[in-house]
């Protein structure tokens, strides 16, 4: 049985700036290796076919896309590469072209057949002329995409089956009265999908009676099916289930005894970065359990007794006092580095007005002896009561600290969740070297990529534990042990901050083993300019929270973290580029938890972030954001840089030399 495109076309590249030759080999290097781990993933036999193509392809800039090079209309933009049309609602298509006195006309085509040919666009199934609106666009249109709003509107005829049409390829041209062709362009399609296919029920796994229901939102995809295992890896599929759709969800059910099996979905669809129909192999975006490195999800039930450590169910009880949140005092750290160090006896005092004087310890590059092993570096090193490391977070509870802030927790990429891939420099060499070498740099830098050290600022699913942190990445561990190490942390007096990314993801594309949204629904969850291109304002792939169901997911997610990990509170990462009525529904549905229906104090929930006003966001660019400015007044903390840069001069990006009044 085949399951992938039946050729994987591997074209030319054409010459262009040396990061975006980077780039595009980095793109064909994926194509061949991520087609092997699909396969992989997938358990079953597959078909692989590389050519290339008979025209000669280029890359272009925007999204390393290929074109094919022939006969063109008499503009350099009408490349289909690009996605400068925006369909906003059912009605309306917002274009940002030169008026023309002839005709404007929609295209599509079921098989992503459509190019650029004959003075117009060819390989179409259907062709609608549309009508200019000289209104322009409605005054709400304008409120959502700020940045688009002195387009043109274009009227969509009211009888168009809009829904099934955007399951194809789309496309718009513009002609003049003599008939050639002036522009022509691809089209971004989230505010008409927000429109017609907004949805407020169940996505993911579902447990009830006997049964296990699966829900992924994918309007925009042309079939769906999910593969059930047994096993976490390997293994034939003990089930493949083409799932039906209603309204843009599809769904399956199977029976409850798949609870403990993984799953992936195969989604057929349209994908603007190929201009192809994809067949994309994704984990759940509402994932609660991953197999190791997320290569599938796990079917867990977060509500099982077998998963919650004895008095769970009433650790809201056993919360440390938090009487108002001006007395919180937050200590920052990240889980593999302060638990796999041991605490030196070198020391130094902070004094500061609100708390005593406060003692805190540095830290050596040696393994803590009094964590178990197997504990070091993970989530149960914190339920180790008499190690160095708890020691040193009790005196630090004693002193004032409320608030423990934990680095990114959730399933990130950069660190193998599997320890024994890890690699690590032998420490007594790099000892033995010359304090002034640049060898131990070079030692460390050749395995940076291997090693078990990363941030975690690369998000791939929010809404599960990291592996890597687990003892075993696979089945359940991870949930429980991350509970354990909440409830251990609030016994000694702190509650628990976990640091969320929601303003990007590591992946994106139908080839990336670390894409999983932009496989789903393609174009939507991922903020672009434009010309279609996504935004990297933050570092990489850009999401887009102005969207519905990019917001509904980022609520979801806090909401299981707070309910199902009962964390008490977040720290939004690059919160600027998150829109603020995301921010405030967000405070809004956290403070409405309660003891007696959640089994958690949602007022006592602590939101604040860095509100930084920067990129394609900044002035209100795609709408009010969760900018320093706009959030005064809402009770949602944010990071002062006025008072940072004020203290240490300049700013993060100025001059080294630039004083301020602590280093004048």
């Amino acid at each position: 049985m085949s399951v992938l495109p039946s050729s994987i076309w591997l074209p030319a590249v054409s010459s262009h700036s040396e990061s975006t030759r980077r780039r595009c080999r980095t793109h064909l290097n994926d194509i061949s290796s991520c087609s092997l781990t699909r396969q992989q993933r997938l358990g079953v036999d597959a078909i692989v076919k590389f050519g290339v193509f008979r025209k000669q392809t280029t890359y272009q800039c925007c999204l390393a896309m290929p074109v094919e090079e022939g006969p063109t209309s008499s503009s350099s933009q009408d490349s289909l590469l690009y996605s400068r049309a925006y369909w906003v609602t059912k009605s309306i298509v917002a274009w940002n072209v030169e008026a023309a006195d002839g005709s404007c006309y929609l295209y599509a085509s079921k098989t992503a057949a459509l190019y650029v040919a004959n003075n117009g666009i060819e390989g179409h199934d259907l062709k609608i002329k549309l009508e200019e609106d000289s209104a322009g666009l409605p005054e709400n249109v304008k409120e959502k995409f700020p940045h688009i709003r002195d387009y043109r509107a274009y009227k969509v005829p009211l009888a168009l089956d809009v829904k099934s049409l955007l399951k194809c390829q789309l496309a718009v041209a513009i002609f003049s009265s003599d008939r050639n062709c002036i522009n022509a362009t691809g089209m971004q399609l989230p505010g008409v999908v927000d429109e017609l296919f907004s949805y407020n029920g169940p996505l993911g796994a579902v447990f009830s009676n006997g049964v296990v229901s699966l829900y992924l939102w994918a309007p925009t995809a042309q079939v769906v099916r999910a593969y059930i295992y047994r096993d976490p890896s390997g293994s034939d599929p003990l089930e493949i289930l083409e799932l039906e759709e209603l309204n843009g969800v599809w769904n399956a059910n199977g029976p409850r005894n798949w609870e403990g099996c993984y799953y992936v979905y195969e989604v057929t669809v349209y994908h603007p970065s190929t201009l192809q129909i994809q067949k994309c192999v994704a984990n759940d975006p509402y994932s609660r359990g991953l197999s190791a490195n997320g290569m599938r999800t796990l079917l867990v039930n977060l509500d099982s007794d077998a998963l919650k450590p004895e008095g769970w169910d009433n650790l809201a009880d056993e919360k440390p006092e938090l009487f108002s949140f001006s007395d919180i005092s937050i200590y920052e750290l990240h889980i593999r580095d302060f638990r796999y160090r041991a605490i030196s006896s070198c020391s130094f005092k902070i004094a500061r007005k609100i708390l005593p004087t406060l003692e805190f310890s540095l830290f050596l590059l040696a393994s803590d002896s009094t964590v178990h092993p197997d504990f070091r570096g993970g989530y149960l090193a914190f339920t180790s009561q008499d190690s160095a490391g708890i020691l040193h977070l009790k005196r630090l509870s004693s002193a004032g600290i409320s608030h423990l802030h934990l680095l990114p927790t959730f399933q990130f990429a950069g660190v193998d969740d599997e320890k024994d891939k890890w690699k690590s420099v032998d420490t007594q060499m790099l000892e033995s070297l010359p304090s002034d070498s640049i060898e131990q740099q070079a030692h460390i830098t050749s395995i940076q990529n291997e090693d078990g050290y990363n941030w975690g600022y690369n998000p791939v699913l929010w809404g599960v534990p990291k592996g890597s942190y687990a003892s075993n990445p696979n089945g359940p561990c991870r949930t429980i042990e991350f509970r354990k190490m909440v409830q251990s942390l609030n016994r000694i007096g702190l509650r628990v901050v976990l640091d969320v990314v929601y303003n990007h993801l590591h992946g994106s594309g139908p080839l990336d083993e670390n894409s999983v949204l932009d496989k789903i629904v393609p174009g939507y969850y991922l903020r672009r300019n434009t010309d279609g291109c996504i935004e990297h304002s933050t570092c990489v792939n850009n999401t887009a929270s102005e969207h519905f169901m990019v917001e509904r997911l980022i609520l979801d997610d806090l909401l299981c973290w707070a309910v199902h990990y009962k964390v008490d509170g977040f720290r939004f990462d690059l919160m600027g580029h998150i829109m603020k009525h995301t921010m405030m529904k967000a405070k809004s549905v956290l403070h409405g938890l309660s003891k007696d229906k959640s089994g958690v104090d949602g007022s006592s929930i602590y939101i604040y972030g860095e509100g930084w006003d920067f990129g394609e966001v900044a002035k209100n660019g795609r709408g009010v954001n969760a900018s320093q400015f706009n959030l005064y007044g809402t009770g949602i903390g944010s990071f002062n840089d006025r008072i940072r840069d004020a203290l240490l001069g300049g700013s993060p990006f100025g001059h080294p030399l630039q004083q301020g009044f602590v280093t004048a």
